[in-house]
């Protein structure tokens, strides 16, 4: 007779506590939680769900809850795999891309889990949804800054040790290109003969070991450039034929350039070197030879792109070889990547492009396809105004216009200290040397009459800017020339002294000599 009572208490007790655990379940408005039927059709439906995915509980009961996936995981037929796992082990958890009732995407946390009856017969799955995005956009941020973080720690080892090969490379063709120079100038009279034509390409291989320390100095720091209007049409022509020896007789090289076109503010030195570099990736791009089409047009670029909004002249070079796929085309610019054989690249083209480009207030961008060839294009920032670019220096022997002076010479590298030497005393000047900022205050503290000195910068023990630093206080208003190998001044060397850049010629010499002694004199 007690059995119906109690079993109506359970029944009450029973329904009381579904009653207040939907309550709970509803509550919870940060998750998504919900039931599906054995098939995966949707059978309940929190206030959590409706304020994540956006559907009123009267639109999506009953609906299938694949129509909360993309499109292309419903092709792959993520939601049936998800079920088939949740029922066979127990629980399937994954992280994913789930799409709004708006269409909007979100980033997902899901967990469903497989509800069994006491026998074990599969009675439907529990489904929780939470929206990670931010958590995802947080992480993926932190991710970023972190290989920024390594690849910046990267280029700054990278650039210290490129910068010292560099700096010690530059020593070497000081004395290289010095002593080459100096032999020309002897056998200048002499007949052309085969020692002549060696001693050429002996200069030129040293021009071009001078080319290879520009590049790697453009990347371990910036260069100073001297920005001017360039006439790039009036650039190319000057150097069509130094383009056509350097390519080779198997690549026609073509022109497009309108008329009127606006001169540009560029370094022309720079990018002369840049349009050779471009050139001849070109050229390395096409195994049979084709044309390398060398075109200009001017463009207007708006506010909110990647470039300063204003006028630009976009400079391409454009070739018909190989193309890159998308991977390489991504690491086209990044330091010491290339993608020729060894010993016949050294990846430091583009990114000297790159920099030089972006120094100028433009930008390099390229364009290619496998197989379909690349365009590589230089914006250059159109210039304000049109001040001609000074002539080249005439060659031979250059001419001094200061009296002879009594030069102190000073650099711990014997062989770059000898060609100093015999440079300036082919200028006419007498020559004192040191192998040591020691040796040279000794001889300053002796009482020669030492007009100017010109010392090196990277020395061991005492730098040539601490020697310049003692020397004036023995001798105000002594004239002292810093002879560097690298691109900037470097920390705690004086900005205000004189630098001559190794490798350096005997005009370079006659010049900062000239310079020197008349600003003294003014």
């Amino acid at each position: 007779m007690q059995d119906g009572p109690v079993r109506r208490l359970k029944s009450e007790t029973r329904l009381q506590d579904d009653n207040q655990y939907r309550i709970l379940v509803d509550a919870v408005i940060d998750y998504a939680i919900y039931m599906l039927d054995p098939q995966g059709r949707v059978s309940s439906w929190n206030s959590g769900a409706r304020r994540l995915k956006g559907y009123d509980a009267s639109e999506i009961i009953g609906q299938h809850f694949s129509r909360f996936y993309t499109d292309e995981d419903r092709a792959g037929g993520l939601p049936q795999r998800g079920l088939a796992s949740a029922e066979r082990e127990g629980r399937f958890e994954n992280e994913g891309w789930r799409v709004r009732k708006d269409g909007t995407r979100f980033w997902a946390s899901v967990v469903i889990d497989a509800i069994r009856d006491d026998n074990g017969a599969l009675l439907g799955f529990a489904k929780v949804t939470r929206d990670m995005t931010e958590r995802r956009n947080a992480q993926l941020a932190l991710e970023e800054a972190r290989e920024a973080l390594f690849h910046s720690q990267k280029m700054e080892a990278l650039g210290r040790l490129t910068g010292g090969i560099a700096h010690d490379f530059n020593n070497l063709l000081t004395a290289i290109l010095g002593s080459l120079e100096l032999l020309r100038q002897r056998l200048s009279n002499a007949p052309a003969d085969e020692t002549t034509r060696l001693l050429d390409n002996a200069v030129q291989a040293g021009e071009r070991g001078a080319w290879l320390t520009r590049r790697m100095l453009a990347f371990a720091r910036h260069q100073d450039l001297e920005l001017r209007p360039v006439d790039v049409a009036a650039l190319v022509r000057s150097m069509t034929d130094l383009l056509q020896r350097s390519l080779g007789p198997s690549v026609a090289i073509q022109t497009r350039f309108p008329l009127g076109l606006p001169k540009v503010q560029a370094d022309p030195n720079h990018l002369e070197l840049a349009l050779l570099n471009l050139a001849m990736n070109a050229r390395d791009a096409m195994a049979d030879g084709g044309p390398v089409i060398l075109s200009a047009r001017e463009e207007k670029v708006a506010p909110g792109g990647a470039l300063a909004p204003g006028r630009y002249v976009c400079l391409a070079v454009t070739d018909t070889g190989m193309g890159m796929d998308a991977t390489t085309l991504a690491r086209a610019t990044e330091p010491f990547f290339t993608t020729k054989g060894p010993g016949k690249g050294t990846g430091l083209g583009l990114s000297m492009v790159h920099g030089m480009a972006e120094q100028s207030g433009g930008r390099l961008a390229i364009r290619s396809r496998k197989g379909a060839g690349t365009t590589a294009e230089l914006w250059l920032r159109v210039a304000d105004g049109e001040v001609e670019a000074p002539g080249a220096a005439p060659a031979g022997r250059p001419e001094t216009k200061t009296r002879a002076l009594t030069i102190l010479a000073v650099d711990d590298d014997a062989l770059v200290l000898m060609s100093t030497e015999l440079m300036l005393k082919g200028l006419g000047h007498k020559v004192l040397t040191a192998m040591s900022a020691r040796q040279a205050l000794e001889i300053l503290r002796r009482g020669e009459a030492v007009d100017l000195v010109v010392t090196d910068e990277a020395m061991p023990n005492m730098r040539g800017s601490q020697l310049a630093e003692a020397a004036l206080a023995e001798r105000p208003g002594l004239p002292i020339v810093l002879a560097t190998g690298y691109a900037e001044p470097r920390s705690g060397e004086s900005p205000t002294l004189p630098r001559l850049e190794k490798p350096f010629s005997q005009a370079d010499l006659a010049r900062i000599v000239d310079e020197v002694m008349r600003s003294r004199a003014g």
